[in-house]
């Protein structure tokens, strides 16, 4: 049974800046009014385990979109249809989740590792998980996950980044930004309340979905993977699709032990050692 088959998927938007502009995406969060301007778009859900109960109009889309369980560590798999996909680099969290009379009311992180939220890019789709789930091998998660300490500032994860790459060709190209994890515009406790909140309220409005009723469908499950938003493409990477062939590498290092230089190298050898490592192949 694959891993992670009994977590609920669920991923941010509008976490790191600029990145929304560049994914062409800016226009379908226009009406999405958030409490400050650095505060991300909403919250879309990937992958739902076991959906019951859920109403007439969310059951055609549960099952056709999200029951399909996405996740792999070693490939991607293009669409059958001839669109274009984006890798997206992120930080992929392994969350516990507590409930207080049916209602959500904590998240607590206890492994971060590198991820692809990887995505078509299409204009007018109806809602952002349109664009997340296209079946088996759509999404992916490192198989070297990082034990989190504390989900604070002081906790190993202040000292990591996140790179990412293409290889095409045999020729590796940069393809996000080199960027801290704390540079993320919500992180540590600002991102665990808005999260809590943003699942128990958001409402099912322009490319947003009702998140509430998702997770009571799935009968509250206790444990999640979350995605926390993509990083900034480098010009490479803004305008370069996937194809067949590629290679995806996407890297969480700590920067007490390697130089970005010294990582991209690493990357360049295929060598791992000590990172939280996803490489996906493009079939």
């Amino acid at each position: 049974m694959p891993k992670y088959k009994n977590f609920i998927g669920l991923g941010i938007a509008g976490n790191f800046a600029l990145h929304l502009a560049q994914a062409g995406e800016l226009e379908e969060f226009k009406d999405i009014i958030t409490a400050d301007e650095a505060a991300p778009k909403g919250m879309f859900p990937f992958y739902l385990p076991r959906p019951t109960n859920l109403e007439s109009g969310l059951v055609l889309h549960a099952k056709d979109i999200l029951r399909t369980y996405p996740l792999s560590t070693t490939q991607i798999r293009l669409p059958k249809k001839d669109v274009n996909v984006q890798a997206e680099p992120e930080v992929g969290l392994i969350c516990d989740l507590e409930y207080t009379a049916g209602r959500l009311s904590k998240i607590t992180p206890t492994y971060f590792g590198a991820y692809n939220d990887c995505s078509i890019r299409v204009a007018g789709a109806s809602k952002i998980s349109d664009k997340k789930n296209w079946g088996e091998d759509s999404k992916g998660l490192s198989n070297t996950l990082i034990k989190i300490d504390k989900f604070e500032e002081g906790g190993i994860m202040d000292d990591y980044s996140i790179c990412s790459f293409l290889r095409r060709d045999n020729e590796l190209h940069a393809y996000g930004e080199d960027v801290e994890l704390t540079g993320y515009s919500y992180f540590y406790d600002k991102l665990l309340d808005w999260m809590t909140n943003q699942i128990n309220v958001q409402e099912n409005f322009g490319p947003l979905e009702a998140l509430s009723e998702y997770v009571a469908a799935c009968s509250n499950p206790k444990e999640a993977i979350i995605s926390i938003g993509a990083t900034r493409y480098t010009p490479f990477g803004e305008n370069t699709f996937l194809k067949n062939g590629d290679e995806v590498v996407i890297a969480l290092y700590n920067r007490n032990d390697f130089s970005k230089e010294e990582v991209a190298q690493n990357i360049k050898n295929k060598s791992y050692e000590k990172m939280s490592v996803l490489a996906q192949k493009v079939i």
